[in-house]
């Protein structure tokens, strides 16, 4: 059984992390409103530029000279994931959950006779991966000392995977990364970004409408696909942010609690074998003073 002075101490001890936790609590909340406005922000811009993208791509459905970017080599025997997770811990299962759906991924490919490869954008994601994928990850790209990141960082990750597709190293790239929806609730995305998925859009105010473009709609794909790229790479890294730090305030908020419940039971233990040391002394005393 723990002495006094060893209640004492961790009592001490987990009164102070609880403090820790409360504060980042409370930074994760203040942080939270920015990220998750700046993701919401996003999200109209993507939709946008897939409506665009739907509806410059029928024009271009069956041809033999649609944009490589969206054909595709004719293969899918290689694969590129690119992993997407924070920079840093402390966010609950946030970071494992993206994860974790990358690896069961990369499992699967690899069962049907697949070459898989993974790029890892945030040093957390590198960390949970490199101990069962260490000689299929190719590199990680880190913004940790990055204050905000932004178009130009997403950007420089496009370039990066485009440059990869362009000199053959593989056939079919998904994105990974944590769709926000509440503080409580982070979803775990998969995004294949090549060849591009151009998706159905329903758009009641477009449907009777056909446009003609200038130039064709096979240079426009040539600069949009790319473009496209780098601004889900921008959305993806967006979406994180607003998960991370809800993740976080969740998580720190459930630590702060069960360090208030754990106080409490060693408190209560605490003053058990406080009691219980004063009665024995009593005892001892009683009973000295009837020997006498």
């Amino acid at each position: 059984m723990a002495s006094l002075k060893e209640l004492r101490n961790r009592i001490a001890s987990v009164k102070a992390t609880q403090k820790i936790t409360k504060a980042m609590q409370m930074v994760a909340a203040a942080k939270l409103r920015k990220a998750q406005v700046a993701a919401e922000a996003a999200r109209p811009y993507s939709e946008r530029m897939a409506k665009v993208m739907a509806n410059i791509a029928a024009g271009m459905e069956g041809s033999e000279n649609a944009p490589r970017l969206m054909a595709g080599t004719g293969s899918d025997q290689v694969h590129l994931l690119v992993v997407a997770t924070a920079e840093r811990g402390l966010c609950g299962g946030f970071n494992s959950s993206i994860a974790r759906l990358a690896r069961d991924k990369a499992r699967s490919l690899m069962t049907d006779g697949k070459q898989v490869k993974i790029l890892c954008v945030g040093k957390k994601g590198y960390d949970a991966l490199k101990m069962e994928f260490s000689d299929i990850l190719l590199d990680v790209v880190t913004f940790r000392e990055i204050k905000n990141v932004g178009f130009e960082q997403a950007s420089q990750v496009a370039t990066q995977v485009l440059s990869m597709f362009d000199s053959g190293e593989y056939d079919v790239a998904t994105l990974f990364y944590s769709e926000f929806e509440s503080v409580i609730s982070q979803i775990p995305t998969a995004q294949q970004l090549i060849p591009a998925t151009v998706p159905v859009v329903e758009d009641t105010e477009a449907d009777d409408v056909n446009y003609e473009y200038e130039p064709g709609e096979e240079e426009i794909l040539e600069d949009l696909l790319p473009r496209n790229i780098s601004v889900q790479v921008f959305r993806a890294i967006l979406e994180n942010a607003a998960s991370e730090q809800g993740a976080r305030m969740s998580a720190m908020d459930n630590a702060t609690r069960n360090a208030g419940e754990m106080i409490d039971k060693l408190t209560l233990s605490f003053n058990r074998q406080r009691q219980a040391q004063i009665t024995k002394e009593l005892i001892e005393i009683i009973s000295g003073a009837e020997a006498l």
